[in-house]
């Protein structure tokens, strides 16, 4: 256990008990823990295997490269559609996560061997993302060929970021909007989070 971790489990208030029992179990795995992103990840050589994450209604254990595991317990959510790699297993009870110990370790140590062969996960290319209507015809006005080069300037994931945050919204009204917005921060090479 690495006690810069503990924070999280003393954090956390509706899922403390089912994490800790989560913890057990992912560090009996032989992994070593950390802290990324605010939540605890489990390592192993140095590649991001799993980590723990609470939320409203579940806690949840999240392998990162879950879409290349086999998953004949069919437990395995996938938790939208523009995830392409990682997979969690949910959680809310104690009891149950106890009754699926064995199963959830074996998830855990198939991940580990995922790790060792060296396999990735093929992604999806920007290209194979439809652009939005709305933020197409931007890329096709005046003023357009700016726009485009700038986009086609950032990263891939910054590129997806934006495909899927304009795609998001029902109303077309609301995913102008966010096109509009968002310009600026295109021209200036800068994704949603910068």
């Amino acid at each position: 256990m690495n006690p810069k971790v503990d924070f999280y489990f003393d954090k956390v208030n509706k899922w403390q008990k089912e994490v800790r029992q989560l913890r057990t179990i992912v560090l009996s795995c032989g992994l070593n823990e950390e802290l990324k992103w605010g939540v605890p990840c489990y390592i192993f050589q140095k590649s991001n295997i799993v980590l723990i994450h609470d939320f409203k209604d579940y806690c949840a254990v999240l392998f990162f490269k879950g879409a290349l595991l086999n998953d004949p317990n069919g437990i395995l959510i996938q938790q939208t559609k523009n995830v392409q790699a990682a997979r969690q297993i949910r959680f809310t009870s104690v009891r149950e996560i106890v009754e699926m110990k064995s199963v959830l370790k074996a998830y855990i140590y198939e991940a580990i061997e995922v790790e060792k062969a060296g396999l990735k996960v093929n992604y999806k290319k920007t290209k194979d993302f439809k652009i939005p209507e709305e933020f197409q015809k931007k890329l096709s006005a005046k003023g357009g060929p700016a726009l485009k080069k700038a986009f086609a300037a950032l990263t891939p994931g910054r590129q997806r970021g934006y495909i899927f945050y304009f795609s998001a919204p029902k109303l077309s009204k609301t995913r102008e909007a966010r096109v509009e917005k968002s310009i600026p921060l295109i021209l200036n090479g800068k994704g949603l989070e910068d």
